[in-house]
């Protein structure tokens, strides 16, 4: 069934998005992107949804890439552009996102990861762009490498196709945090609830600004940055928090 392929469910403000490809090692499938995108539509919408988390089925691999066994374009449909879409997307989502590493990440799997805001690995994660082994190369998901992951250092890894180890991926930018196997969900889940905490409206507008002003020379960064702060500025949750800062206690964030 087509919504087998991603599992999705919303608990305590946090959206799940969930791989459920186990056997296939998380391998894209055209009804994953499709799904993919249909939930970030609805936890967009819902007010109710402050955090989106990403992961993959069981430990083995958070995502493979594309499902090769069933041919890169596959016979219904070319997902290359919804893959694409997919990315950006994501990678512009107004609420904050988190991506918990649970196995191996490779290929497009790096475009899930690297679109998201906080990534956190499980130590025995691997971690690469093995394209180039199948005569292919990282096209789209270099976009995202190479705003995370210093030059050279990306070229030597779609170049050579080898797996990192986690901690290399930490040193290398594409990750946020390592931790221990048994560790991961205690500490996913504090950041997911930590997040959910935040004022929706205020995270959404800096987010925005952000992505806006990536690629700004500095000087036109810093002013648009400023005119996006007066916006922030006059929400009901900054002043809100303003107050509760005044007043010793825990803000209450409504999210306008």
């Amino acid at each position: 069934m087509l919504e087998d392929h991603l599992l999705y469910r919303v608990e305590e403000s946090i959206a799940y998005f969930t791989i459920n490809r186990e056997k296939q090692r998380n391998a894209i499938s055209p009804e994953v992107i499709e799904l993919f995108s249909k939930y970030l539509d609805q936890a967009e919408v819902d007010e109710q949804v402050r955090v989106v988390c990403v992961t993959g089925n069981g430990d083995t691999a958070f995502c493979s890439g594309a499902d090769l066994g069933g041919g890169v374009q596959g016979e219904r449909r070319d997902p290359t552009n919804a893959y694409a879409a997919l990315l950006k997307r994501l990678t512009g989502f107004p609420k904050p996102t988190v991506a918990r590493i649970n196995g191996h990440c490779l290929a497009g799997g790096t475009g899930f990861m690297l679109a998201c805001d906080i990534v956190i690995a499980r130590e025995e994660a691997k971690f690469g762009t093995p394209e180039v082994n199948v005569g292919l190369f990282p096209m789209m998901i270099g976009a995202g490498i190479f705003r995370n992951v210093p030059r050279k250092k990306a070229m030597e890894m779609v170049l050579l196709g080898d797996q990192l180890t986690a901690q290399q991926a930490l040193e290398m930018g594409m990750v946020t945090r390592v931790v221990a196997s048994d560790e991961l969900d205690e500490t996913v889940d504090a950041v997911l609830k930590k997040l959910a905490s935040k004022s929706p409206v205020g995270m959404k507008l800096g987010k925005e600004a952000f992505y806006r002003m990536a690629d700004m020379p500095f000087e036109e960064a810093v002013d648009f940055l400023s005119g996006e702060l007066k916006r922030v500025i006059a929400t009901e949750d900054a002043r809100e928090g303003m107050r509760a800062f005044i007043e010793k206690r825990k803000p209450v964030f409504r999210g306008k």
